[in-house]
């Protein structure tokens, strides 16, 4: 093992104990653009608690650690649904696909989609019958390539758009990730760092107002067009760093085992741990524990199944995962796979 192999080491232990350790005061929750960003894609990792950045072998690795995608041997592509809180819906498409020696390159497309509202004034809170819709989505370009046959590197460029009615704000994204298979039993390390980009400043018609630069001077235009002023809120930056085992692992079967560390730039650290039983490499059963050590977190207990199966050369995987919520219920998220 070189020397560049250790200090990369070095550097995710340092980093686990010191995001797994008791969480700080709370100071931004909630203070960042675009928050859909961090809703977690494939029923498969939801339903492991999250805990997948050094599980992260199929394109949903996209998502939580983008160099996963480099150990795909040919095509795969993903189709994401789920009813997020309060029937907003998630849905996510990607594909990624192995280019040979060059790497694997990967598209994505998740969106954040919603019923039309009724508008509501002081004058009529009770509707004035002008529907308005909201949304959010994102698009997103990767690649990743194995530097070794136990190191791979990846990056995903990102653009990210919000609207409600007339008024929208955009912004740029990176994600960068790493993942490397130690020669300790097959321990797995990875590493990700989601979001980093510009800020996120809303603008648009319904900004538009109407003033009268002088109330005192009179003669003067009192419809003078003018914009309200808003603030630019930074993407949702989050770092995990991860680590996973195959505890089990024999021709019939295999148990993985994995935990994650996290540290967003919103909200306080927190640990995601979990589970994957596969027999035959046919069925799933998964569980796991999102947000322990966060302070005043709804999230809790998931867990999951997946069916694989091939037809004629093509491999179909179907995998559901449901987790709880606390007081806002719970999320049943389900995930089609296919690779050709």
């Amino acid at each position: 093992m070189n020397q560049r192999i250790q200090a990369y080491i070095s550097l995710l232990a340092i980093c686990c104990l010191s995001v797994a350790g008791v969480a700080r005061e709370v100071t931004k929750v909630g203070t960042t653009a675009a928050p859909f960003l961090t809703i977690g894609v494939g029923a498969r990792a939801v339903g492991m608690g999250g805990a997948y950045v050094s599980v992260a072998n199929d394109a949903t690795a996209m998502f939580w650690n983008v160099s996963g995608i480099a150990q795909l041997s040919r095509p795969e592509i993903i189709f994401n649904h789920s009813e997020w809180l309060e029937q907003i819906n998630f849905d996510y498409i990607g594909i990624a696909s192995p280019v040979g020696s060059m790497g694997t390159i990967g598209v994505g497309f998740t969106a954040l989609s919603m019923g039309e509202f009724e508008q509501t004034t002081e004058l009529q809170p009770e509707g004035t019958g002008v529907l308005f819709s909201a949304g959010s989505f994102a698009v997103s370009l990767s690649y990743a390539r194995k530097l070794t046959d136990k190191f791979m590197i990846g990056f995903t460029g990102k653009y990210v758009r919000e609207h409600i009615w007339n008024t929208n704000a955009s912004g740029v994204g990176l994600d960068v990730g790493t993942l490397f298979e130690t020669p300790f039993n097959g321990l797995r390390l990875g590493m990700s760092i989601s979001n980093f980009g510009t800020k996120m400043k809303m603008s648009g018609d319904d900004l538009l107002t109407q003033i009268d630069p002088d109330p005192n001077l009179s003669g003067n235009n009192d419809k003078i067009n003018a914009f309200y002023q808003t603030d630019a809120f930074d993407l949702p930056l989050l770092f995990r760093v991860g680590l996973s085992m195959d505890v089990i692992k024999s021709q019939s079967n295999r148990l993985t085992i994995a935990a994650d560390a996290l540290h967003p730039n919103d909200n306080a650290e927190s640990v995601n741990v979990g589970g994957e039983y596969m027999f035959q490499n046919l069925i799933a059963l998964r569980a796991g524990y999102r947000s322990l050590f966060l302070p005043d977190s709804e999230e809790g207990f998931t867990v999951g199944a997946g069916l694989n199966a091939k037809f004629s050369g093509l491999g179909f995987i179907l995998d559901y995962a449901y987790q709880d919520f606390g007081v806002l219920n719970n999320i049943q998220k389900f995930t089609v796979r296919l690779s050709f």
